[in-house]
């Protein structure tokens, strides 16, 4: 196992036995074992490891990895729940969400592999979906709002 992978197993069970809400903590938790990580290192690691943030029980947010929530991984299976609206323009789609719903759903998007996207960006309750060109933007809006009312039938 080379440096990469022992890291990156040491996150998978620092985030299985804690509950990291940031990056900042994840890094104090590695430095405490003795694991020194750059920001731009850590963030590729959690997007390699496919780690998604999720609302917790208490309303705090908190790294999670797919097996533990497989049975929602999906985007059927998030939409419903996590949508709120579509909108876009030129090659660009707005998705609004949930609270602390946007980094899961952005996750689920990326898994789908569309040809028309080229990737997505989340923050809190917003998910920006850059597509290859304006002519994507309406069948992306469309299809995302074809699967939200689809799931909930």
């Amino acid at each position: 196992m080379n440096s990469k992978q022992k890291r990156q197993a040491v996150i998978l069970d620092l985030v299985k036995s804690n509950r990291v809400s940031n990056h900042e903590i994840l890094r104090e938790l590695l430095e405490g074992r003795g694991i020194h990580i750059t920001q731009a290192t850590l963030s590729r690691d959690i997007r390699e490891l496919r780690l998604v943030k999720v609302q917790g029980s208490q309303g705090v947010a908190h790294y999670r990895f797919p097996e533990a929530w497989e049975n929602k991984a999906t985007l059927v299976d998030l939409l419903p729940t996590l949508f709120i609206s579509a909108e876009g323009t030129d090659n660009i789609v707005v998705i609004h969400t949930l609270m602390s719903g946007a980094a899961a759903l952005a996750t689920a998007i990326d898994w789908e592999d569309w040809p028309e996207v080229i990737g997505t960006v989340a923050g809190e309750d917003t998910i920006i979906v850059v597509v290859r060109d304006r002519e994507h933007m309406p069948v992306i809006c469309d299809r995302l709002e074809k699967i939200a009312v689809r799931a909930q039938v």
